[in-house]
């Protein structure tokens, strides 16, 4: 055995450049494995995340009614007395927000233009003191400033800003139906622009505060939905389950829904799209096992004379073709080690920096919840699967060419060319 191993190694060092590109082929296609996986794994992690941190939160808690009919955005179907549930939260140490949604008309009011047109539109109604501990729009301002209580100001997403030509000290009126049917016309100056990483908000966000719109639209303190968040390290569903029975015994008859039920139809299209993924992954995978195979029957195909005078000199079958398998497994070693060590560099690259598509995503909707830069993520599974699966198919791809020539005979064996 000690032979063997000596004769694998030097045949390493004696056929250096054959060595040496078989091994890069193997370090090229595992890196790239490691590489589209992580990129693929950090878009789809990314995207979930800002769904949570700037529309969804981690859970919400509505009326079950509101709930069946939540398109609609019914404000005669809400929750009577927001701020007893959320202190209570508060008290059991889960932060909580309450906000109003609603359907408008928005017409713009410009100094240049005057009155630039309408259009319908989504509003959310936020108290400016509590939104904050759920949702992060802390650090996305890019002009202006948040909402006050009290005040007819709006904040506006920055995309949408830009498609409808609104800059900070603009007028808009949002006109709408309040809770009863009666028609209601606002005037609301836009004060702020956010710029998050969720293009879906930039895209469609107006913000205003939840006291103002509540004395407009006869809410009387009510808010259709109450935002809940959590650690991220928190059992999603045990979490649900567990306010949904701090909210039983006090009557109150409402529904707590998670985040992945309030955006099902994302998570739908995440699943297909992770399919699409494995694809991929799957295509990557076999591009990497062609160029390994290749090289790898390249090289012993050349070298079937050189097993004929091996056999003629003695050597049995077995030992021989150990020796040809422990040679191509430390090809698949050397190529193995590259490609993850290259793969871990570039996504040390791809976790920090990332791959900026600001205006593909700016043009055309993706799916994905991310603004510009598509970053990696770590995935120690496809690391170590990718240095296994290196050295294994070296080994496994040189067995089957060397069985092939160990049953051709020796004079065979010595006249291939």
């Amino acid at each position: 055995m000690r032979f063997i191993i000596s004769l694998a190694l030097k045949n390493l060092s004696r056929y250096k450049r054959r060595t040496i590109i078989t091994a890069v082929a193997i370090a090229v296609g595992l890196m790239m494995y490691i590489v589209v996986d992580s990129i693929l794994l950090g878009a789809e992690f990314e995207s979930m995340r800002n769904l949570r941190w700037y529309e969804t939160a981690s859970a919400r808690i509505m009326h079950p009614d509101y709930w069946e009919d939540r398109l609609m955005r019914p404000l005669d179907i809400s929750i009577e007395d927001p701020y007893t549930i959320v202190d209570s939260l508060r008290k059991e140490g889960i932060a909580a927000a309450p906000r109003t949604m609603f359907s408008a008309d928005l017409i713009l009011y410009s100094e240049d233009f005057g009155e630039d047109g309408h259009m319908p539109v989504q509003v959310t109604a936020v108290d400016p003191e509590l939104d904050n501990s759920v949702f992060r729009f802390e650090d996305t301002l890019i002009e202006g400033r948040f909402v006050e209580s009290g005040t007819n100001e709006l904040v506006i997403g920055s995309w949408f800003a830009e498609d409808i030509g609104a800059k900070v000290g603009y007028w808009v009126t949002l006109v709408t139906r309040g809770n009863g049917g009666f028609y209601e016309a606002m005037d609301m100056q836009i004060v702020g622009i956010v710029n998050c990483p969720n293009p879906n908000v930039n895209r469609t966000l107006l913000m205003v505060p939840i006291d103002t719109i509540g004395d407009y639209l006869a809410m009387e303190g009510a808010a259709t939905e109450i935002n809940i968040t959590l650690p991220e390290s928190a059992k999603i569903a045990e979490e649900v389950a567990r306010i949904q029975q701090l909210l039983d015994p006090n009557g109150n008859n409402l529904l707590v829904v998670s985040w992945d039920d309030l955006a099902r139809d994302y998570v739908a299209l995440a699943e297909a799209k992770r399919g699409g993924t494995g694809m991929i992954l799957f295509l990557v995978f076999i591009i990497a096992a062609v160029g390994i195979s290749n090289t790898m029957l390249m090289a012993i195909y050349e070298r079937i004379r050189e097993l004929g005078m091996m056999r003629a000199l003695g050597m049995n079958d077995r030992s021989i073709q150990l020796a040809f398998m422990v040679e191509a497994g430390g090809i698949g070693l050397i190529g193995s080690t590259i490609g993850v060590l290259l793969g871990i560099a570039i996504n040390f690259y791809m976790v920090n920096v990332g791959i900026d598509f600001g205006l593909l995503m700016r043009d055309m909707d993706m799916g994905y919840r991310i603004q510009s830069s598509f970053r990696g993520t770590w995935n120690p599974s496809t690391i170590i699967t990718a240095f296994f699966f290196g050295s294994i198919l070296s080994m496994l791809v040189a067995w089957i060419p060397t069985r092939r020539a160990l049953k051709m005979d020796i004079p065979s064996c010595l006249r291939h060319q």
